[in-house]
């Protein structure tokens, strides 16, 4: 910490040259480039970057399904240590632990100020500009500016992020694992304790068994439901599903019948709790289906490609179904997320079994391949390579 602080005190104010991976186009590999990250301004924060989760959103990004500019710095789960602050900047200063949000949390605006509302107005995350509040871009590499993601950008060793997206954690937090609290964990956690309020003794469904999907899987065993059906097409999750609570596993591609048909027939009449952690319109739709026609409630998680819409019968909804969403897990990012991180030093909450590889930052490309193929839940990437390009291909 002491090291951290007199590197504040010696770049305070100034460019910073260091190493991340720029995303040049979708549907190509990321490139490990030096950048030159500006000082923050007025109200904002430039935090060293100590280890960074991998989410399925950054994949879908990069397969061209979601819609963001290019060129960009990937990356919305961090963990890091703040090197210098901006003007009026009161909440951290140069050496706290903190995190890193893809959704802000202003405290002033209609959302905000709402007791139930999270979706701050402030937000880049519905129709990303990849830009900062002030419409412009704090990195640079190859002399042409390069983009935010989500106000984030945490696929480098050095980033700045508004005051209002950071929250000050715990200086005794793990970095390489509390990073995955940024998104995963709270999405996959407030899907179930917030936005779906599962209750002891109730069924649930669960559609993608990777990172989130597994975080839902714990809340919902947290929650005391006596029966939780995994729906994947790999099946290589099943095993780790199982351990962390999936009662039935199910395969769409080896059923007979739609998946949502058998998940009625499983339950009687459908479940009470369904979850969607993929991103894709069928998925929602079944999940839709799956719930009891009385009072299922259907939550959807997964980001689904840009341009889709939703279409479904509304005789769904006429029956009595609910069907909700929520960023985030609906938690009020700066407010509640850092008393998470708490809650996991105090032993209250796991989050351990979310991680199942850790890889060092020049291997970023094959961690996306992993991701890929579906053989891990989202991964940390530590930033533990030297700040020489010959360190790079040792």
């Amino acid at each position: 910490m002491m090291e951290q602080a007199q590197l504040s005190t010696e770049m305070a104010g100034k460019v910073i040259t260091c190493w991340a991976t720029i995303a040049w186009t979708a549907n190509a590999p990321l490139s490990i480039e030096e950048v030159e990250v500006d000082p923050p301004k007025a109200g904002e924060v430039r935090i060293k970057i100590l280890s960074s989760g991998l989410c399925g959103t950054d994949l879908h990004i990069l397969e061209g399904k979601l819609r963001v500019p290019f060129p960009m710095i990937l990356g919305h789960e961090g963990a890091g240590i703040v090197e210098s602050t901006g003007d009026g900047v009161t909440s951290v200063k140069a050496g706290d632990k903190v995190l890193m949000f893809p959704l802000p949390e202003c405290r002033e605006c209609s959302s905000c100020l709402h007791p139930k509302g999270n979706l701050c107005l402030k937000e880049n995350v519905l129709s990303p500009n990849g830009l900062m509040l002030d419409g412009t871009s704090r990195f640079t590499c190859r002399g042409k500016k390069i983009y935010h993601l989500y106000g984030t950008s945490t696929f480098a060793e050095y980033t700045v992020v508004h005051e209002i997206a950071v929250g000050k954690i715990d200086a005794a937090a793990p970095m390489d694992k509390v990073c995955i609290m940024s998104c995963e964990v709270p999405t996959g956690f407030g899907a179930v304790f917030n936005t779906a309020k599962v209750t002891p003794g109730s069924t649930c469904v669960v559609f993608g068994l990777g990172g989130i999907g597994s975080a839902v899987v714990m809340a919902c065993k947290a929650s005391g439901a006596s029966r939780i059906i995994g729906v994947d097409i790999n099946e290589e999750k099943f095993p780790r599903a199982r351990a962390l609570g999936v009662t039935d596993c199910l395969n769409p591609r080896k059923l007979k019948k739609p998946v949502q048909q058998v998940v009625v027939e499983m339950t009687g009449f459908g479940v009470d709790f369904a979850f969607e952690a993929v991103g894709l319109i069928d998925t929602m739709v079944a999940s839709l289906e799956s719930c009891h026609l009385s009072y299922g409630v259907c939550v959807i998680i997964g980001a689904a490609p840009s341009e889709s819409q939703l279409s479904f019968d509304p005789m769904l909804i006429l029956a009595g179904r609910t069907l909700k969403g929520g960023i985030l897990g609906k938690y009020k990012t700066r407010d509640s997320i850092p008393k998470l991180v708490t809650d996991y030093l105090q032993k209250k909450i796991n989050i351990d079994p979310l991680i199942t590889h850790k890889l060092p930052f020049e291997r970023i490309n094959e961690a996306f391949e992993l991701l890929q193929g579906g053989k891990c839940l989202p991964l940390d990437i530590s930033q533990v390579f030297l700040v020489t390009k010959h360190s790079l291909s040792d």
